[in-house]
Parts: C-alpha cells; sequence; structure tokens
C-alpha cells in the first residue's frame, strides 16, 4: 500500500524508496484489509485511495469479480505504474482502472463507487477530516467507506532497546512536522464523526512479527529505510537529526532484530463508515 501525499501542507514521510515498497509489497487484502472483505460483493465499484504498487488492490479486483472493477489512484505516478504491471502479471488488465489523483478532491463524480478504500493514508494527508468528506461524497449513499491507519505511539516491542525508542520519538516528530499524525489509528473514529459519519463500526487489528524471518525482514527494512529513504532526507533536512543520528537509529534495528527472542507488534485501528 502506497499513501496519498494531497495537500501543499503535508509531504509523504517514507517517499517510494525500495525499502519502503519492501513493506507496501508485503501486504494483501488478509492481512491489510480482513475487516471489509466480508462487505465486498461480486460487481461492486470500488476506489482504493494511495494505492501503492498495488498488491491490496490486486486482491480486491479479484474479491468483487465477476463484474467487479477497481479504480486506484496514488499521487506518485511512478508507483501507479508499478501498480499497472502487478495487476497485469496478475491478469487484472481490465478489472482496474489506475489514476492520479488528491484525496481532497478526487476527480469523480457523488455516487460513483460502492466501496472506497484507503489504507495507511490518513495519517499523512494535510486534513483527514476534509479527505474522509471526499470519500464519503464519491461513495454512493449505503456504500462503505473503509480506512485503516498504524498508531506508531501505540507499536511495541521486546526486547527493550534504547535505540527504537529513539526511532520512534524522531520518527513522529518528524512526521508531525511533515503535516501528517503518526498516531492516526487512534484518532480515525473521531475524525469519521468530524466528518458527518454517523454508522461506523470501528475496530483494530494488529500486524506482529515474531518468526525469525519475519523479525529479519522487518528490522533490515526499517534500518535501510532510516537511512536510506525519503524519511532520512527530511528528518536531516527539517533538523531533527543529523546522519550520526540516523546510523545509530539503523544499528539499534539491527541489533534488535539480531535476538533470538525479537517480537514487534504495530497496532491498526480501521472502520467501516456507512455513506
Amino acid at each position: 500500500m502506497g499513501e496519498v501525499q494531497a495537500h501543499e501542507t503535508a509531504v509523504y514521510t517514507h517517499g517510494h524508496h525500495e525499502s519502503v515498497l519492501r513493506s507496501h509489497r508485503w501486504r494483501t487484502a488478509a492481512n491489510s484489509a480482513a475487516y471489509l472483505i466480508g462487505e465486498l460483493r461480486p460487481g461492486m465499484r470500488v476506489l482504493d485511495v494511495g494505492c501503492g504498487p498495488g498488491t491490496i488492490t490486486a486482491d480486491l479486483a479479484e474479491l468483487v469479480a465477476p463484474g467487479g472493477r477497481v479504480t486506484a489512484v496514488d499521487a506518485a505516478a511512478d508507483v501507479l505504474e508499478a501498480a499497472a504491471a502487478y495487476a497485469a502479471e496478475r491478469g487484472l488488465e481490465g478489472a482496474v482502472d489506475f489514476a492520479v489523483a488528491d484525496v481532497h478532491a478526487l476527480d469523480f463524480p457523488d455516487d460513483a463507487f460502492d466501496v472506497v478504500h484507503a489504507h495507511q493514508v490518513l495519517q499523512h494527508v494535510g486534513d483527514p477530516v476534509r479527505a474522509l468528506r471526499e470519500m464519503r461524497r464519491v461513495c454512493r449513499p449505503g456504500g462503505i467507506v473503509a480506512v485503516r491507519d498504524a498508531d506508531y505511539a501505540a507499536m511495541t516491542w521486546y526486547p527493550a532497546t534504547p535505540g527504537l525508542e529513539e526511532w520512534q520519538e524522531l520518527y513522529r516528530r518528524v512526521a508531525r512536522a511533515n503535516g501528517g499524525e503518526p498516531d492516526a489509528g487512534r484518532r480515525l473514529l473521531s475524525w469519521a464523526r468530524a466528518a458527518g459519519f454517523t454508522e461506523v463500526r470501528a475496530s483494530a487489528t494488529a500486524w506482529c512479527y515474531a518468526t525469525p524471518e519475519e523479525v529479519a525482514w522487518w528490522s533490515a527494512l526499517w534500518a535501510d529505510r532510516t537511512t536510506a529513504s525519503s524519511y532520512a532526507e527530511v528528518a536531516v533536512g527539517g533538523g531533527h537529526a543529523v546522519g550520526g543520528d540516523l546510523e545509530r537509529v539503523a544499528a539499534a534495528w539491527r541489533e534488535w532484530g539480531a535476538a533470538a527472542d525479537a517480537w514487534f507488534s504495530v497496532l491498526n485501528g480501521e472502520l467501516l463508515c456507512r455513506a
């Protein structure tokens, strides 16, 4: 899953470095949108906001087949090219459309979709309430707006590694300086109420990385992301860190990942909002 950069006061903190896409390509409807799957039916029209490399998008397209269609949008044209290529690999060329879009001002008519889905998007936008109102506008009456976002302050791990505490504090500071809200998961319900939704089902699920393979993958991608992605550039450029700080945090990720009993959990808030 990618995220939509949709407002001049918000900057997408992660960017689309390989270490970021490594994480996004792991995401599927099963591990990232299970709360929505039971609402999907053949023939539905779905808008996937902030589709990134398209792994969840492709799953959604299969879940609304036959007769359904997914429109996938993102702020980054290059990642849309990757998503289109992935859909073609899955044999879904005729089932998915792709377009560059601004979640605060979607270029679609009112009531155009049965389901509007956004995964890990609202934490990165300048005005999440406005974004939710826009998602509601393009969703038909009785349709579903589904959103899911992580909550960085609620992330937890073992063993205790001081460098990861530094990472958590630094990431949250950088994300907020970029106009986003890294602790979005706990705020989704409040934002939905402010956007005018009255029928909302809120829940929470977690990603958990605990096998040796999962821990190695998670620690390596965050070590790489800390020093090589757009996050590193904005952390240093914004005066939040210097190169030595980032190297120290990356080393902490590798140290944590080498622990035989390493465990990490990411709490995600999620909502099904009836339009």
